[in-house]
């Protein structure tokens, strides 16, 4: 009985380390896949590069439609322009063949992808011109999908309830018209249940359909955010961590840039207190969303940059100064290690000289030996007493300048932990601008290529629209791989209301007589009034905003 109640207890012992076992190795997993996410998009765009071999010019319309499709699909949550650019050719081909379903496809698939990327009243005005009653039965379920997304993403830069009980409504209605044995039905009705608090029946579903189903089927992903959803709003932490992982891994292995995961799990893990892991996931996200260019995913992300952000910074600010404590710590040493050196010399110096007036007191007692026998062999014996101190001197000075060296030595290899462990902690910013000014300029073009990539998100028409407040011979062409140049990026500064030529200065790093140069150059090159030339700056995105 009794090694059969430690048998038990070994195996439950076993099953909850290989529980928590199991999520730190998805984590890890995960960690890899973030790292290689560049390795994953090659792999997508070569895949994508060997279909456009295929030469469209011998494929016939209806071929060339299909030919488009496909791209379309590759593209549709990896680069959302393309996929724009492919559909707007089969709306050409489906006009020139007169078909009207292939015609009402792409438009749905236009529309779907136009409210993704922030053009909602583009994307309204698709499908409202689309006659649902006219429409075909097999795009009935597109119809609803495209409508039930368009709200989603309206809902997740303005929510407002009525926009949530549109996205139940066309749910409702796409279930009324998938096969209920599909994949899509099941999906959507656990969603709907998760939505009526049905966590018990969503999530026995959903194990289910993930039972056997690998990491690179496409609704892989979905299944287990749905699944890492029901799990936080049931607090279950460890299973949040875990489903949000696999979604998010599934997501960057197939090169998935529309996704959510990665958000969500740098809010679980921004909760949980581990900055490092929210910021890494959150730049991540970023990246992904401004690749693919999914606008509502862009502005819910830079609103929880800013704050998981501030936490990183605040968390580097405390690690700096604990680090600055730590030098502060071994320069005392340092200078204590320096003071006992020149001690022990001054000791050193003194026995010197007290070995030679011993040696000259030696000398006048030999001479001394015939008259005073007795007291020359009590000097001698002084004399080798003395000799026996300072051999034990100097074992004590051999000994204290090994123990010196040997603390020396510690406190280079404590140096080399401390930079070793801040390399560990993605501290190399530190340890390269412990090392050379080569961490300054990188972060500087850093800061200004991310400046530019969130500044052009604001105001992704300001170069043009810039360039039309200029006489044409003197408009500004950004040169290849540039966002912004310098011209550019002073006027985006004076956009954001920074007009105060010392801050900008201070900003780009450049002297006041060379902003005030470039100010008073675009000036000159200004078609308006040069007067009014910075205050119509001010106002470039205005009418687009009030659109």
């Amino acid at each position: 009985m009794k090694n059969y109640f430690l048998f038990f207890i070994t195996l439950l012992v076993s099953f909850f380390g290989y529980s928590s076992n199991s999520t730190d190795t998805i984590l890890d997993k995960l960690n890899d896949a973030v790292k290689n996410k560049q390795y994953y998009v090659r792999l997508k765009e070569e895949r994508i590069l060997n279909f456009k071999k295929i030469k469209s010019e011998d494929l016939s319309k209806e071929q060339e439609y299909n030919y488009n499709q496909a791209l379309y699909e590759e593209y549709q949550k990896f680069k959302s322009d393309s996929a724009i650019f492919y559909i707007k050719k089969n709306l050409k081909i489906a006009d020139e063949l007169h078909k009207k379903e292939l015609l009402n496809l792409a438009q749905l698939q236009l529309a779907n992808l136009y409210s993704s990327t922030g053009k909602y009243r583009e994307s309204e005005a698709i499908i409202k011109s689309i006659n649902k009653k006219e429409l075909e039965k097999s795009l009935l379920p597109n119809y609803y999908v495209t409508y039930r997304e368009f709200y989603e993403h309206y809902n997740a830069n303005s929510p407002n309830w009525g926009f949530i009980e549109q996205i139940g409504k066309y749910r409702d209605s796409l279930l009324g018209v998938l096969n209920s044995n599909s994949l899509e039905y099941k999906i959507n009705k656990i969603q709907k249940d998760i939505y009526h608090k049905k966590f018990d029946v969503a999530e026995k579903e959903l194990l289910s359909l993930l039972k056997g189903m690998k990491d690179d089927n496409p609704q892989f992903a979905m299944i287990t955010y749905l699944l890492g959803n029901i799990s936080e709003k049931t607090n279950k932490i460890n299973l949040v961590k875990k489903y949000y992982a696999l979604s998010a891994t599934s997501d960057i292995k197939q090169a998935i840039k529309d996704n959510a995961s990665q958000q969500e799990l740098a809010m679980v893990f921004y909760e949980l207190g581990d900055v490092d892991m929210a910021y890494k996931l959150t730049q991540s996200a970023i990246e992904d969303a401004l690749y693919c260019n999914v606008q509502f995913r862009t502005l819910l992300m830079s609103q929880l940059y800013s704050i998981i952000n501030t936490a990183y910074l605040e968390r580097e600010a405390q690690r700096k100064t604990e680090l600055q404590v730590y030098l502060l710590c071994i320069s005392l040493l340092s200078l204590f290690l320096i003071v006992a050196v020149i001690y022990v010399y001054k000791q050193m110096k003194k026995v010197s000289r007290i070995r030679g007036e011993l040696y000259e007191t030696s000398q006048k007692l030999a001479e001394l030996n015939k008259d005073i026998t007795e007291a020359n062999n009590q000097l001698q014996e002084r004399n080798a007493q003395l000799s026996e101190s300072n051999h034990i001197k100097e074992e004590y000075i051999a000994n204290f300048f090994s123990l010196c060296s040997a603390y020396i030595n510690k406190l280079e290899n404590y140096r080399v932990i401390l930079n070793k462990k801040a390399t560990a902690k993605q501290f190399d910013e530190i340890y390269k601008m412990l090392k050379s000014t080569t961490l300054v300029d990188n972060e500087l073009e850093e800061l200004y290529r991310n400046f530019d990539t969130i500044f052009l998100s604001l105001y992704p028409t300001f170069v043009k629209d810039f360039n039309a407040l200029l006489i044409p011979e003197e408009q500004i062409i950004v040169k290849h791989g540039e966002l912004l140049n310098t011209e550019l990026r002073i006027f985006a500064l004076i956009r954001l209301g920074i007009t105060d030529s010392v801050k900008i200065a201070a900003f780009l790093r450049y002297s006041l007589s060379t902003i005030y140069n470039y100010r008073t150059r675009g000036r000159n090159k200004a078609i308006v009034s040069r007067n009014d030339f910075e205050e119509m700056v001010m106002k470039i995105g205005l009418l687009s905003q009030k659109a």
